[in-house]
């Protein structure tokens, strides 16, 4: 079976290597010139991990990344509200968590894509996907070429994508009220006094830094702004250490040493839950399908899952594609959505700017019991996967950051 994936990233990789895997010849086209990533880091899940280590990858990640043990949330004053135990949560669910680069985790994918022989062609920009007259998808490319693979993949991300446009007529990105900016900050010295994710709380404003050595952190700056305002300042670090100036140390000391030319703003967006991911030949995986807000904590991670569950769907199932797709989507729609409603929800409260909203926030975030909010973080990004501590039910309660305090 010949098949196209449309998209270079995390999902578009990731899928590739697990179809290559089960003795299919995938092949990838990136629009992006050359390689590159969006975003600074992403925090590896145990649930990730689990994927990784079916990919064979995980002892590459190991030398890339950093090992958090624990999560520490505190107010714009410093004060503790509590945090989560990393490493009784990498116990529960049987696999480590590690922080990465983006563009390391990138580099991981292409080597290991290099080294099974999967063809990754770059600068190829879908523009659009038809039909033929069989009713096979045919994918046209911005220099005129086009593909009608067997199998066509959409892993070409939340905004703009072409396959989910032609999937579901539309993909158009709501925007939820945030901006983040986010860098990479790299010092001689160590900017952190240990691997641990450090989570700043505020009124309408957020700061999180997550170290991946004590001298390497990547970080993500986060405010309420209409859209309208939602544009890149002419410096952008000064934008940010005003706005943040007089919070607690290390958010001071990581913005100055972040260089101002890795900084970047991002217009938080995130997409509706599909009622289908598939149409004719093509399916819809990572962002194209399901893109939550950076505040479920799992973009990344349900990328990983949509290869892992791919995969196996396509050697278990004994069907044409329709069967293999509603096979699919009936494993991986009810997770992906129950996370992009949670992100959603916690972004609600941790964004609140009502200072009695806030104060109940901080208080409940406080009062929650670490032990339990493992056993519900576990059992939800576990659902699915055979891994210690996960749920088989569709019907998890929780699993998600955002079930770590409730906003009535």
């Amino acid at each position: 079976m010949e098949i196209g994936i449309l998209g270079g990233g995390i999902a578009g990789l990731s899928v590739a290597l697990a179809l290559r895997k089960q003795g299919y010849n995938p092949r990838v086209y990136e629009r992006r010139a050359v390689p590159a990533t969006m975003g600074a880091g992403v925090t590896l899940w145990p649930n990730a991990s689990f994927v990784l280590e079916e990919l064979g990858l995980l002892q590459d990640i190991a030398a890339i990344g950093g090992r958090p043990l624990t999560m520490r949330r505190q107010d714009a004053a410093g004060n503790a509200l509590g945090g989560l135990d990393i490493g009784l949560l990498d116990r529960t669910m049987g696999y480590p968590t590690y922080t990465v680069l983006r563009r390391h985790l990138q580099e991981v994918l292409l080597d290991n894509a290099a080294r099974a022989k999967i063809p990754v062609e770059f600068g190829r920009r879908a523009v659009a996907i038809e039909l033929d007259a069989h009713g096979r998808a045919v994918a046209h490319f911005e220099n005129g070429a086009s593909i009608r693979p067997d199998l066509l993949i959409g892993a070409d991300g939340r905004m703009g994508s072409v396959a989910r446009k032609f999937v579901a007529g539309d993909n158009t990105p709501i925007y939820q009220g945030f901006v983040n900016w986010i860098g990479v900050a790299q010092g001689p010295h160590a900017l952190v006094d240990d691997i641990s994710i450090q989570d700043f709380w505020g009124a309408g404003e957020r700061f999180g830094c997550v170290p991946i050595r004590p001298d390497l952190v990547y970080w993500a700056a986060a405010q309420v702004r209409p859209l309208h305002e939602a544009t890149p300042a002419a410096d952008m670090r000064k934008e940010v250490e005003d706005l943040f100036a007089g919070w607690p140390e290390p958010v001071a000391h990581i913005i100055r040493a972040t260089p101002e030319n890795v900084i970047r703003l991002i217009a938080v967006h995130d997409l509706e839950p599909l009622h289908t991911w598939s149409r004719a030949n093509v399916l819809l995986v990572g962002d194209a399908a399901h893109a939550p807000l950076p505040t479920s904590g799992q973009g990344a991670c349900q990328a990983l899952e949509d290869a892992w569950h791919l995969a196996r769907c396509l050697d278990g199932v004994s069907g044409g594609l329709e069967e293999i797709f509603q096979a699919f989507a009936k494993i991986r729609a009810p997770k992906t959505t129950r996370l992009a409603e949670q992100g959603r929800v916690f972004a609600r409260g941790l964004f609140a700017t009502d200072p009695e909203t806030c104060r109940i926030r901080n208080e409940r975030a406080k009062a929650s019991n670490p032990v339990r909010d493992v056993q519900v973080l576990a059992a939800g990004w576990g659902q699915g996967l055979p891994m210690l501590g996960g749920a088989d039910s569709t019907s998890v309660e929780g699993g998600g950051f955002g079930s770590l305090f409730r906003i009535e």
